[in-house]
């Protein structure tokens, strides 16, 4: 008789927590449907507002020049960026290189534009590093005006498909 007291007690506790929940919104992270989190200080630029009425999209690609894969993507999404004839999307590229001397020597290679590019000096000791979950590998993030991310990883392809 007391363990079914119980467990009527344990039971009727679970439904009242289950059914007093608020509702689900949206959080932090790195993830599609997850909001994206703030970028601070990139070469004293300011923070990264990813809520700008005159771009629908940016893509935030992470990259560093001793990394290939990530390097070469960047220079491909650039490129794909670059012939697009709206202004529905902004490319802003964040470099992990903690020489300077390495970076510049890089964008200058690559023919990027110095405009959208920028160097986090920390390297993968950043939070930013982190707080977008780069142990794993160098990604990109398609963020909507809202500050939603709407993809991660996405080609050149899949990027004119999206937009």
């Amino acid at each position: 008789m007391r363990i079914l007291t119980y467990v009527l007690l344990v039971g009727g506790a679970i439904t009242i927590m289950s059914s007093t929940t608020r509702e689900a919104g949206f959080s932090i992270g790195n993830k599609p449907g997850d909001l994206a989190p703030r970028i601070g200080l990139l070469q004293n630029e300011g923070c990264l507002n990813f809520n700008n009425d005159s771009t629908e999209y940016v893509l935030l690609q992470f990259w560093a020049a001793y990394d290939a894969t990530s390097r070469a993507e960047n220079v491909r999404l650039y490129n794909e960026i670059q012939k697009r004839a709206d202004n529905k999307l902004k490319m802003v590229s964040v470099s992990f290189d903690e020489f300077a001397s390495v970076y510049n020597e890089t964008v200058k290679l690559d023919n990027l534009s110095a405009a959208n590019t920028y160097q986090e000096k920390s390297g993968a000791s950043s939070s930013l590093y982190k707080e977008y979950g780069l142990d794993a590998g160098f990604k990109n993030f398609l963020i909507d005006k809202n500050g939603v991310i709407v993809a991660t990883d996405i080609t050149p392809q899949q990027l004119s498909k999206i937009i």
